[in-house]
């Protein structure tokens, strides 16, 4: 059984904004543009930046009032949080679920060898799940990965987690199939599980950990790197998003590059869970996708000030 080590978790300290945040331009749906959302002082506190930044949202109504947002950033070579909000509450995953449902399928791999295998067709299936997001690929395992009732095998996938790693997956929740309209809002988890799964990960501390990165490498159509100018092409993400009507949220971990030849990575999560369902859906996905990109630039400038980032 894996150790229960955890991403440490600290108390961050609040001290006053040294920007004035309600200059910033409207995000436009679709578009992000530069702006000055990061222009502050080194010793400003991050978490209080990124606070700052949705309340302002919140005031000139972008976020509305049915919709709460989770936040978290692990700075891996400190070994510190730089942002904790709202990360133990448990969020819609939609597809974020999806690289839960890989590991639980290596743990089947590494435990029970004996009828649980990685062949070829398996991993173009588990290509098709994170890589694509593929719904059907994604029930394709939860059937797998147990010989229960039809009904009862979502929860048998979180059995799995939680035997093996109970530490990391303490509000996750696994209770549905992907629906065939995609329409998935009962599976759940909160940031700081994310936050705890991508640790782990990134230590290699999980079954088929190098697999599980190649995988989550592969998917392209992030919102902590693409589409957020600052970032460079060279930083390698290794992501999962998700999105429905009611969800937007992305969950990874940045490898930026440094001009000293170094990578300092850290974990992004950035989520927004709206109570009801919204009436446009691609208007409300591609603006709060835009939000959860200007977060992610507002981190990686905060990041730039800290290590000598290209």
């Amino acid at each position: 059984m894996m150790k229960n080590k955890t991403a440490p978790d600290i108390n961050l300290g609040r001290r006053r904004c040294m920007m004035l945040l309600a200059s910033l331009p409207l995000l436009t749906v679709g578009t992000l543009k530069p702006d000055r959302v990061l222009a502050a002082s080194q010793h400003d506190d991050l978490q209080q930046r990124v606070n700052s930044y949705i309340g302002n949202l919140r005031r000139r109504g972008i976020i509305k009032a049915d919709e709460k947002t989770a936040w978290s950033v692990y700075d891996f070579s400190k070994r510190e949080k730089l942002v904790s909000i709202n990360e133990d509450s448990a969020y819609q995953s939609a597809s974020m679920i999806k690289p839960f449902i890989a590991l639980a399928y290596f743990y089947k791999c590494k435990y029970d060898s004996k009828h649980y295998h990685y062949p070829r067709n398996v991993r173009q299936k588990m290509e098709a799940m994170i890589r694509y997001s593929d719904n059907q690929a994604t029930n394709f395992f939860i059937r797998l990965l147990s010989n229960k009732s039809k009904n009862q095998r979502p929860m048998e996938v979180e059995k799995i987690l939680k035997r093996h790693a109970p530490g990391i997956f303490q509000q996750t929740r696994i209770r549905e199939y992907i629906p065939y309209n995609g329409r998935t809002y009962r599976n759940k988890a909160s940031a700081r599980d994310y936050s705890r799964f991508l640790y782990a990960l990134w230590h290699n501390e999980l079954p088929y950990s190098q697999e599980l990165k190649r995988l989550m490498s592969m998917h392209r159509s992030n919102r902590i790197s693409v589409g957020v100018d600052i970032v460079p092409s060279a930083t390698r993400v290794y992501d999962k998003t998700g999105t429905t009507a009611r969800l937007c949220g992305d969950m990874g971990i940045m490898e930026a590059v440094g001009r000293d030849g170094n990578t300092y990575p850290y974990t992004f999560i950035g989520i927004i869970e709206k109570q009801h369902r919204a009436k446009n859906y691609g208007q409300w996905a591609k603006s709060r996708s835009n939000v959860i990109r200007a977060v992610s630039r507002l981190v990686y400038a905060d990041m730039k000030q800290r290590y000598p980032l290209i």
